[in-house]
């Protein structure tokens, strides 16, 4: 029985959508148990709106909030009875297996490192989301907790890359590619540069050199490496394209009584194409080489998200990831 404590406070639709997400889990699946942190009249408030087996869904007192505009230092150090830093500290003293949050991602990235903390010999965690391609999905690695990044904190990036792709996406020895300006060898950055030479030495990864950010949407690589300014700045521009793009198709065939006719008659197919761009169904983005697996659902992530997210904590932990992490790092198994 694979433990999950979930932030039952955290994002925009909580609690609700949170806890209609835990629910959602537990009845899938026989291998999760759910401890849901935060307050207990408020959870169990929505708790009673469902059918499931109450042996395997928890509360976790919490009567602080951590709010998304708050500086995360201070939150995490000052608000010791808020959701988040319970359910970490839940996680911490091995009373659950997995963490699971959609609230204030600096407050989860600095809980992440100072309650939870990472397996000794990893010099950064990383935040890695899938995003979707031409050819499935890609790793991008990392999106938003290293914006200074060193070119060793690159190197163990692609490494527990490959290792959590190969273990999620089922396929052997994943493609890896450093985020650059160019695909030459000497194009890039001080740190690009710096990098490239020592994934090329890598054995244990499929590195195929550097790919551009325009690239990406084709699926060029599984894995993609950068640190987190540039990692940000590519998912983010990612996502307003996408917004963009399905804003100006609705547009379009919403723009005349023709168009609208034939938008009616591709809606079926466009809808089954545009569900293999849906990341909801990959949960969220989990922070690798951490001593307990911690995931960062999207802020307003809906119940489907919050449920793949917690049985993606089952899939990490049946996998055994985290041991598969400090034997491609060379760590000597040493959490």
């Amino acid at each position: 029985m694979i433990r999950v404590c979930v932030d039952a406070m955290g994002g925009d639709n909580a609690p609700g959508e949170i806890v209609k997400g835990a629910v959602e889990a537990v009845n899938e699946s026989d291998l999760v148990k759910v401890i849901l942190a935060g307050k207990k009249e408020l959870i169990e408030e929505e708790l009673a709106k469902y059918s499931y087996d109450k042996d395997r869904v928890e509360i976790l007192d919490a009567r602080e909030v951590i709010e998304m505009a708050e500086a995360p230092v201070n939150a995490i150090r000052t608000k010791k009875d808020s959701s988040i830093v319970k359910a970490m500290m839940h996680v911490k003293h091995g009373e659950a297996d997995a963490y699971v949050s959609a609230g204030s991602t600096g407050a989860n990235l600095v809980g992440g490192q100072l309650i939870i903390g990472r397996v000794k010999g990893v010099e950064r965690s990383p935040l890695a989301p899938f995003i979707p391609t031409e050819k499935g999905v890609s790793l991008l690695i990392d999106c938003g907790a290293n914006v200074d990044a060193r070119s060793s904190h690159l190197v163990q990036f692609a490494k527990m890359g490959s290792v959590y792709y190969e273990n999620t996406i089922g396929k052997k020895n994943p493609t890896v590619g450093l985020l650059s300006i160019g695909t030459e060898e000497d194009k890039g950055n001080a740190l690009v540069k710096e990098t490239f030479p020592l994934l090329k030495e890598c054995g244990d990864i499929n590195f195929i050199g550097n790919i551009e950010a325009r690239d990406i949407p084709a699926g060029v690589c599984d894995v993609i490496v950068c640190e987190a300014f540039a990692g940000n700045v590519a998912l983010k521009m990612y996502e307003g394209s996408a917004k963009m793009f399905m804003h100006a198709l609705k547009k379009g065939l919403l723009s005349s009584a023709m168009s609208k006719l034939g938008a009616l008659l591709i809606k079926p197919s466009l809808k089954s194409a545009l569900a293999d761009f849906n990341l909801e169904k990959y949960g969220g983005a989990p922070m690798l080489g951490l001593r307990s697996l911690v995931v960062k659902t999207h802020g307003s992530a809906k119940a489907v998200e919050v449920k793949n997210s917690i049985l993606q904590c089952v899939s990490f932990k049946e996998n055994n990831v985290d041991d598969k992490i400090v034997e491609i790092l060379n760590l000597g198994g040493d959490k």
